[in-house]
């Protein structure tokens, strides 16, 4: 069995089903149970979508009191009359991109259907139904836990990863140590997807926002990813130990101590392009494995200065108790 367990919209799909039914019988409404299947409804992961959801609600049921109005009345209330309506129902709101809104509709629907006679006391019902409904259902939804914390956090870890990783190829630089088993490469590919969807939930809590700090930082940390993996094989699987790794291996060792605000991305890249001279300066290859093997140290340092770029171009963040801003970060 999982883990018995009650979340923040459990507890307001509770909550907002409670208020709208005591509204709706507060006001004497027929069928003021289904105040609460509307606000049900209207329960969503996100400020954004909760939105969203009332609007193809309200549209979607309007089209169907529309519907029910002109069938019903001109023909019959009966079973056949409404499958026709139900047939030229829901193409009309797929093709107005309000099909999440069906189950509502029918709802109301259902309600008209079951009196058999539409009138204006029924409209009026029907119409507080779903202000009760509906409005209950964003106003509980307005309320988002604050992800920051957990966004914090898992930007403490990833940087933790990047540190191991670096300090795994400094190993492998200097001493040839090949025990690593990259565990640390799975490690921060979950890390990435986790944090930039829960990055992704707080952009769609915030209504006026269309981007999230957050969620940018992780971009920039995963075209980061992308160049990590792309290199490893390049610098973890050299023929021979040349002098230039001990060059590499001293600005990684570096890099990997730094992985933190208080080191900007424009400091290491001149710190590479030192590298590079000295690289120049060492001795011509004398073997065809020591080419092989200078030529990926040199696309090997190519890359991370890409790695740093990507870092330089990023606006950063600031974190809560923190005065300096991750713009800082490697």
């Amino acid at each position: 069995m999982k883990k018995y367990k009650i979340g923040y919209r459990t507890i307001k799909t509770a909550v907002g089903a409670t208020i709208a039914i005591a509204i709706a019988s507060y006001f004497n409404l027929d069928f003021a149970s289904s105040a609460a299947i509307l606000t049900i409804l209207c329960i969503q992961t996100t400020k954004r979508k909760s939105v969203h959801a009332v609007y193809t609600r309200l549209v979607a049921s309007f089209i169907g009191m529309a519907f029910a109005y002109l069938l019903f009345e001109s023909f019959a209330y009966n079973p056949i009359v409404l499958g026709i309506m139900i047939l030229l129902f829901i193409p009309t709101i797929v093709s107005i991109n309000v099909s999440a809104g069906f189950i509502s509709s029918v709802v109301i629907i259902m309600h008209i259907y079951s009196e058999a006679n539409f009138t204006l006391e029924l409209f009026l019902n029907e119409l507080t139904l779903m202000a009760i409904g509906f409005g209950t259902g964003l106003a509980v939804n307005m309320y988002m836990g604050d992800y920051q914390k957990d966004l914090e956090r898992y930007i403490d870890e990833l940087e933790t990863i990047y540190r191991s990783i670096f300090s795994e190829i400094v190993k492998y630089l200097r001493n040839g140590d090949t025990s690593w088993d990259g565990k640390e490469l799975i490690e921060a590919e979950n890390l990435l997807n986790r944090a930039k969807s829960l990055a992704f939930k707080d952009v769609e809590n915030h209504l006026t926002r269309k981007q999230n700090e957050f969620y940018l930082y992780f971009d920039m940390r995963e075209r980061q990813f992308e160049i990590i993996e792309r290199v490893l094989p390049k610098i973890t699987t050299l023929p021979v130990m040349v002098q230039q790794a001990e060059l590499v291996a001293d600005f990684m060792e570096d890099l990997a101590e730094n992985v933190h605000s208080g080191n900007t991305a424009k400091r290491f890249r001149e710190k590479l392009e030192i590298v590079k001279k000295e690289f120049a300066k060492m001795p011509s290859p004398e073997t065809h494995e020591k080419f092989l093997a200078m030529a990926s140290l040199y696309q090997f340092i190519e890359e991370m200065d890409e790695y740093l770029v990507i870092k330089q171009s990023y606006k950063g963040i600031k974190k809560k108790g923190r005065k300096k801003a991750i713009t800082e970060e490697l």
